[in-house]
């Protein structure tokens, strides 16, 4: 972390067209400029990194009051009745949904999840993780998906963590998705015994380390996401299995 000041955070959902403006320029300056990802309806003008489903998702936003309300952190969530509004969930395109919807059960998808680079390694995805956990509490939600990412496509790169993450981190079959083809690939690249845990994690992404934490599993298969210069996986939570501790961990706004 670079900060010269202690922040104070606050953590809401977007209010007016403002809010979510602030969030789509820090998620350009992450996922474009950062990431070198892209897209369709990507302003490289106006500096917004944005896409059709915006307008369907909440979008929680994490301030930074210390620095005159700076945006630091977002994460956008959306529920099972505007994903039909939307026409799909965003994450459809990646990965076959089917063993979700058919469960019949409380569904959101998050997506979009990324913290200013000054405000990494510190508390702000803690409190992000706080509001989540209170919108998820308000609405009911059973069950938390959504796409996370490795940087870059060389999956050849990436066999360690991948295996991982099939061997040791793999949903049960009830809510196994699975990746779409033409980009899907296998992640069980290497054999379980053949996995050296220390680089496999060294390699894993902060994001997914955390969502491991607090239970996360993964779909079959990754998808390579060249628009965006990822290679992406599916995680899964199911509220009703998380531990207490990961439930206390999932709380906390430290």
């Amino acid at each position: 972390m670079t900060l010269t000041h202690k922040p104070d955070f606050r953590v809401s959902l977007a209010r007016d067209q403002d809010d979510l403006l602030a969030a789509q320029a820090l998620r350009y300056d992450i996922f474009v400029e950062e990431l070198g990802g892209g897209g369709p309806l990507v302003d490289h003008e106006a500096r917004l990194e944005r896409d059709r489903f915006d307008p369907f998702f909440d979008h929680l936003i994490l301030f930074d009051d210390a620095a005159g309300g700076r945006v630091v952190g977002v994460y956008r969530m959306l529920k099972g009745d505007r994903a039909e509004a939307a026409g799909a969930f965003y994450s459809e395109a990646e990965y076959d949904l089917g063993p979700l919807r058919a469960s019949g059960r409380n569904l959101l998808e998050l997506g979009r999840s990324c913290v200013h680079v000054d405000y990494r390694g510190g508390p702000a995805l803690y409190h992000l993780w706080g509001g989540l956990a209170a919108y998820v509490a308000d609405h009911g939600i059973d069950i938390m998906f959504g796409v996370a990412s490795f940087h870059g496509t060389d999956v050849a790169a990436l066999a360690q963590p991948l295996s991982l993450l099939h061997h040791r981190h793999l949903a049960p079959e009830a809510l196994r998705v699975c990746a779409r083809p033409p980009h899907a690939v296998r992640m069980d690249l290497m054999a379980a015994t053949e996995i050296d845990r220390r680089a496999a994690m060294v390699r894993m992404p902060a994001l997914i380390k955390a969502y491991l934490r607090l239970g996360g599993v993964v779909g079959n298969g990754a998808y390579i996401d060249h628009g965006f210069n990822t290679t992406d996986v599916c995680l899964v939570m199911d509220t009703s299995a998380m531990s207490e501790r990961q439930k206390r961990i999932y709380g906390a706004a430290t």
